[in-house]
């Protein structure tokens, strides 16, 4: 089956030194940010919480300098909740560039056209808060679907991935009222690669390449369509 075939070529392409060096970079600027975000809030702290309590037993407490260490401990708390979903938006960043590695490898002679730098932002940033959103919804409706909350976080995020990186993948070779047309003609394979992409969400480390891992798939899936199209078809063949 087609889907299944560009998901396990993703999954292979995620191994590959080029692809791969994009997930570890995607994760050093995560922590790089999160040492930023820290540090800031640490200064600020100190510098706009000024004075001192005076305790009975203990003496005199600076209170600035007490919150500012303090915050240090927020650092694991946002890298448990944010860790994933922010790298992944950085990852994201070079979804194009893992296009253009899985095409130069697998399909040479039919290689695409590389997205403007901003189309490949505002794509990263969309599918970060799209994926976050959809996290927290599914947290909050937990209680109220109960066993029924995993269909719905990932069938939402299954959607929602298929039908950005089929897109973005398809963008590549065609315009966009091209690329919306192919994608709704194939809705079916479409949202179930972005399932089967979603289930990689819940696994600890791997979620951070989600991105890259939907990008080659994908970009896979875009051409294993495109080959299977008949002579007479109207979308270009990659």
């Amino acid at each position: 089956m087609i889907v299944f075939r560009a998901l396990a070529l993703g999954w292979l392409d995620l191994l590959r030194p080029r692809i791969l060096r994009l997930a570890l970079m995607g994760v050093a600027l995560t922590v790089l940010l999160f040492v930023v975000l820290q540090s800031a809030l640490f200064w600020a702290v100190r510098s706009f919480v000024p004075g001192s309590l005076s305790l009975p037993w203990n003496g005199t407490l600076d209170v600035g300098s007490a919150l500012s260490w303090g915050s240090l401990a927020l650092f694991p708390l946002m890298g448990f909740f944010l860790m994933a979903p922010v790298a992944a938006g950085f990852s994201g960043l070079f979804a194009d560039h893992v296009a253009d590695a899985v095409e130069e490898t697998h399909y040479p002679a039919r290689k695409g056209v590389s997205l403007d730098f901003l189309d490949g932002l505002l794509e990263s940033v969309a599918v970060m808060l799209a994926v976050l959103a959809v996290a927290v919804l599914s947290l909050f409706l937990t209680p109220v679907l109960g066993p029924l909350a995993p269909l719905l976080f990932f069938g939402a995020n299954g959607w929602l991935l298929g039908r950005e990186f089929f897109q973005m993948a398809a963008r590549r070779h065609m315009d966009q009222v091209q690329a919306t047309t192919l994608r709704k003609a194939n809705a079916g394979r479409v949202t179930l690669a972005g399932v089967l992409v979603a289930v990689a969400l819940v696994i600890p480390l791997v979620n951070i390449a989600v991105p890259l891992l939907a990008a080659a798939a994908f970009t896979h899936l875009f051409h294993l369509i495109s080959e299977s199209a008949g002579p007479d078809s109207r979308y270009p063949r990659g």
